[in-house]
């Protein structure tokens, strides 16, 4: 059986703003493995358990770069919140995001090898990452990136240096860096429900159903009916259905203006959206969180060992 520590149900009730001892049941329940343990957290409360998933934990910019037809997105990661405001690790960052744009690398490696100086270091951009480590203090890595250059118009918007979003459009300009600044604040994972992954469909049902499944033991318990399994499977695709509604982006109400969809605002501005690209720094990175209480009882114990 996992240690469940404080800061692993701490971790988990800022992910979900579930109750604390929600948190640790479904920790020990899920044998300490935090992905498991938040589908234990859906089941049992539902949308509450799931509000706040999105936080993140792991640190680094979102920088972009626009010129002539041709865009690119590019996260950078670093330890700490203080390095982000590092002025030399965000010449990096814009510098880096130019050479993708400009130089269309197949990956990471490929970015790292591109001629850059900077500070001292070079001659290659991994060079100057290096060499940044050192003279920082803390370790950097370029994480992903995309580039744009498929003919259709670009609009781009970053909130503050950790939230990016490229928009491939057609049409209004003005429309479509309302749609960029709505996918920045709403979060969507694809433009329609029929583009919505099955991976992510599959998981929904699972949950809808053990969701249902947990009702009915319920209801069994306290002597009350149980719904027929007709009535269940109408439940369990109607949630299904709210769900790709909520995350696609035509379907979303317009934060601008809630009385109509995206796409309704869209249509009216005369403008289509080909696509869009949003990046969360750390999104789906596990940032070490320290059981401080049990690194000073380690020490504590060393030190005895020692004397």
């Amino acid at each position: 059986m996992a240690a469940i520590t404080a800061s692993m149900v701490a971790e988990l009730r800022g992910k979900t703003d579930a109750p604390m001892m929600e948190c640790k049941r479904a920790l020990t329940e899920a044998e300490g493995n935090m992905e498991k343990a938040e589908e234990i957290l859906r089941v049992k409360l539902g949308s509450k358990a799931g509000k706040a998933s999105g936080r993140i934990t792991a640190e680094g910019v979102i920088s972009n770069f626009m010129e002539d037809g041709v865009g690119a997105m590019l996260e950078v990661n670093c330890e700490t919140d203080f390095v982000t405001k590092n002025d030399s690790f965000l010449a990096l960052a814009n510098a880096a995001v130019q050479l993708v744009a400009k130089n269309n690398p197949a990956d990471v490696a490929a970015l790292g090898a591109l001629p850059y100086a900077q500070d001292g270091f070079g001659p290659t951009l991994e060079d100057v990452r290096k060499g940044l480590i050192g003279k920082i203090g803390e370790n950097m890595s370029f994480r992903r990136f995309k580039r744009f250059a498929g003919g259709s118009k670009l609009a781009s918007y970053l909130h503050g240096t950790r939230i990016g979003v490229v928009v491939e459009f057609e049409g209004d300009m003005v429309a479509a860096k309302d749609v960029a600044m709505h996918v920045a604040a709403m979060k969507p994972v694809a433009l329609s429900s029929a583009d919505v992954p099955d991976e992510l469909v599959a998981r929904e049902r699972s949950v809808a159903a053990a969701k249902a499944a947990e009702d009915a033991a319920v209801a069994t318990a306290a002597g009350k009916p149980v719904q027929s399994a007709e009535i269940v499977a109408k439940r369990i695709e109607g949630g299904v259905q709210k769900y790709l509604k909520e995350v696609s982006l035509f379907n979303q109400s317009f934060v601008k203006n809630d009385k109509q969809t995206v796409e309704q605002m869209l249509k009216a501005a005369g403008t289509t959206v080909k696509g869009f690209t949003l990046y969360v720094v750390g999104e789906g990175i596990a940032k070490k969180v320290d059981d401080f209480a049990a690194e000073v009882a380690a020490q504590v114990a060393a030190a005895k060992q020692a004397q």
